[in-house]
């Protein structure tokens, strides 16, 4: 059996998804002629049974390749900070450090102290910040580092990793 990079498997994922959708549209389309009354349609194309049948075979492969990607994510690990991740955990952690980056963020650009609203009784209100902004500045940056290289620890490993499917179908 042919062998491919865990990357690839991925990406050729992507693909199968986008033929069967073509496919299925194309079955729409095959499926239906307009004629005159009392006229035969003419068939132009492909049959709606060779359409099927290769539906069919396109689903199959899109189940195997979701099969063997899940897999391959639970048996091998990714080394990071001193931790050993199956790859699901690492990319769910990678999501996880850049949505905390994005918090980081977003309460970076708080002002320590600004006027909130005042009353009709001469009484003046300030939202105060609890926080130092700039260490949550500081915190985003570490935070995007770290996300970009369990990123690239993940996708160095998604190309070690190697899946035994035939992809002569598709590429």
């Amino acid at each position: 059996m042919k062998k491919i990079p865990l990357a690839e498997a991925v990406k050729l994922k992507s693909v199968l998804t986008k033929k069967i959708s073509e496919l299925t549209n194309e079955i729409h389309s095959v499926s239906k002629a307009i004629v005159e009354k009392g006229q035969t349609p003419k068939v132009s194309g492909r049959s709606l049974s060779e359409v099927e049948k290769e539906l069919a075979q396109v689903r199959k492969d899109s189940r195997t390749l979701d099969r063997l990607i899940y897999r391959a994510n639970i048996d091998h690990m990714i080394q990071f900070k001193g931790e050993e991740l199956p790859i699901v955990e690492a990319i769910e952690l990678a999501s996880q450090l850049r949505a905390e980056a994005s918090l980081c963020k977003e309460m970076s650009k708080s002002e320590k102290e600004r006027l909130y609203h005042s009353t009709g009784d001469n009484v003046i209100f300030y939202q105060v910040t609890l926080y130092e902004p700039e260490e949550y500045r500081v915190k985003a940056n570490e935070l995007e580092k770290e996300a970009h290289r369990l990123s690239n620890l993940i996708n160095a490993k998604n190309y070690q990793v190697e899946l035994e499917f035939d992809d002569s179908n598709y590429f």
